[in-house]
């Protein structure tokens, strides 16, 4: 179509990630549950960072960081979130742009901080994410510009909003314009407890609002309360059009039409931080779908952007997607 500006519009919080090395005692003297993302305050911030070791910062957030990857493989983004105008939130806008994605969402002057993700890395490369929410937890319909929003081919939001009331309102408004620009809209879980908390609700989005849902193997397990892969597997058939389903080094299960297709992942040498997996994997298929690719096609790009994050630090790509695409003969 060519009035479309954009592959994909995300909404999410834009944080700044904080991350550090540190073994399960150090998560147990603090009380952090291992591979959870948990909403602390600023002072559960301030303290825990007083804590941490050694750390690496960089502009961070689930939906940014999709976004970045979709900027790496070549595709145009646009980002929904909300940052204060202080120090961090002037790194942060700095980064997006620097994507060459745009940012219409304004600056707060007043009120929280900049939010940011304190991210504890275990041995097993395992992340315990910590979050402060600050200034983005401030983001709300009045945010969302419906022209940026029908000239993106699908908007995608980060199920971590889900605990904001606005945010929720943001992405219900967003969801209805794209709708009925004749664009999709896609959702990505977030997290197990995320889904704990709002599963009769996710279940609602996945069924009605939702054209394309992501999730990894724990989320789509909570969301259908079973212990079963093939189970849940069934169940999101009926829920969705289009499901992506991670499951670590098993690879992916695509959902497209009611057909079911496996993707191998991609062989790492060392797996460093999982950090971003998540998000990558979500930012290769999103490039795809909006290239025209097939589903198992989708799926590999997904898998090469989501091996090449976790061979490293953070939660960005540090070599440019699209040449590994390319090389992969998936360009």
């Amino acid at each position: 179509m060519t009035d479309l500006k954009y592959d994909v519009a995300g909404i999410g919080n834009a944080l700044v990630d904080v991350i550090a090395d540190a073994d399960d005692k150090f998560l147990t003297a603090n009380g952090i549950e291992k591979g959870s993302m948990t909403l602390i305050d600023d002072k559960r911030a301030d303290d825990l960072y007083g804590r941490m070791g050694q750390a690496v910062e960089m502009s961070g957030g689930s939906c940014a960081n999709t976004i970045a990857g979709l900027a790496s493989l070549g595709g145009k983004g646009a980002f929904f979130g909300k940052v204060k105008r202080d120090q961090l939130g002037d790194v942060f806008m700095h980064d997006i742009a620097a994507l060459g994605a745009d940012f219409p969402a304004k600056p707060a002057t007043a009120g929280a901080p900049t939010g940011r993700c304190l991210i504890l890395v275990t041995p097993d490369a395992q992340r315990s994410m910590n979050t402060f929410l600050g200034a983005a937890q401030k983001l709300g319909p009045d945010d969302i510009d419906e022209a940026t929003i029908r000239a993106a081919a699908i908007t995608y939001m980060e199920g971590y909003l889900w605990d904001q009331p606005d945010a929720k309102q943001a992405f219900l408004k967003a969801a209805k314009i794209a709708h009925d620009a004749g664009r999709l809209v896609s959702l990505t879980l977030s997290d197990s407890f995320c889904v704990d908390r709002y599963r009769e609700e996710f279940r609602r989005l996945a069924k009605d609002e939702v054209d394309l849902l992501f999730a990894n193997e724990a989320e789509i397990l909570s969301l259908y309360q079973t212990d079963v892969f093939d189970d849940a597997l069934q169940k999101v058939r009926a829920d969705c059009k289009f499901a992506a389903l991670t499951r670590s080094e098993a690879g992916a299960v695509i959902v497209a039409d009611g057909e079911v297709h496996v993707v191998d992942a991609d062989k790492v040498s060392k797996v460093v931080d999982t950090t971003g997996a998540g998000d990558l994997f979500a930012a290769g298929f999103l490039y795809g779908l909006t290239r025209g690719k097939d589903p198992v096609t989708c799926g590999r790009l997904g898998a090469m952007a989501a091996a090449e994050v976790i061979s490293h630090y953070g939660p960005r790509p540090q070599v440019s997607l699209a040449k590994l695409a390319k090389e992969k003969g998936l360009a």
